[in-house]
């Protein structure tokens, strides 16, 4: 007689359960991913694990899932597959539940606009037939430590470079205090450009001052595996690029406490 997958659950400590019992429990950018549980077939397994390794490298998943005479909702797979993607790793110390049609994605994000967007995100992701709740929370006080000290200003750099501008780093000599702060939480530097010029190019010198900034910060005793780097390019505006200052606004670097 089949039994009927019950939920899955994803904590960060994250975990991904799905009953008769199939688990994902990963502790993002410092523990191995651990997955583990009961999946109806080879294929559904092996879909799951594509997904993982894809978007946390095959090094750090652990695979404990097994092969059980389960039965999934029509489409099941695929859902799964879809909400474990780049979002998913926005949330920390957080728990993704799929209970029959129902899913439940709990757990902290950065900063407050993170909340929303990534709500609308995961509710993009979600079939019709699908309930999605989400109780998300922000991370307030180690990031608090690091908004407080960037106080909104930009991070400059020399024109059309990777170049930090001497104002650049004064910021960055204040940001090293407040990293001392964090007691060892990771921490990822965001390059972000205007839209003026070629898109690829943006995205290309976006990481590239990420990369300044990193490189910057290590060289002031910083450890090195507390800071990852992404760039995003002008994919992210914070405010219109139309204007002279919009673009100022949007030539910045972001650190998000992970």
């Amino acid at each position: 007689m089949n039994n009927k997958i019950k939920y899955l659950k994803l904590e960060n400590i994250f975990k991904i359960n799905v009953l008769p019992c199939f688990l994902l429990s990963f502790s993002a950018y410092a523990q191995p991913i651990i997955i583990e549980g009961a999946v109806p077939n080879e294929n559904t397994k092996q879909e799951i694990l594509s997904k993982l390794y894809a978007n946390y490298g095959q090094e750090n998943v652990v695979d404990r899932i097994q092969i059980r005479q389960v039965t999934a909702p029509t489409g099941w797979s695929n859902t799964v597959s879809n909400v474990i993607n780049e979002d998913l790793k926005q949330v920390k110390q957080g728990k993704l539940t799929i209970n029959g049609l129902d899913i439940q994605l709990i757990g902290r994000v950065s900063k407050p606009e993170k909340i929303q967007e990534t709500t609308l995100k995961f509710k993009g992701l979600t079939p019709a037939n699908y309930h999605l709740d989400t109780q998300l929370s922000v991370n307030q006080a180690e990031q608090q430590i690091i908004d407080a000290a960037l106080k909104n200003r930009i991070i400059e750099f020399e024109s059309g470079s990777a170049i930090l501008a001497a104002s650049g780093t004064q910021i960055l000599d204040e940001m090293v205090m407040a990293l001392n702060k964090l007691e060892g939480k990771k921490v990822r530097i965001i390059g972000h450009t205007d839209s003026s010029g070629d898109a690829n190019k943006n995205l290309v010198l976006s990481q590239q001052r990420a990369e300044a900034v990193k490189t910057y910060l290590i060289a002031k005793n910083i450890p090195a595996h507390l800071l990852n780097t992404e760039g995003l390019g002008s994919n992210k505006p914070v405010a219109d690029n139309t204007t002279a200052e919009g673009r100022k606004k949007n030539r910045r670097i972001e650190f998000e406490v992970l």
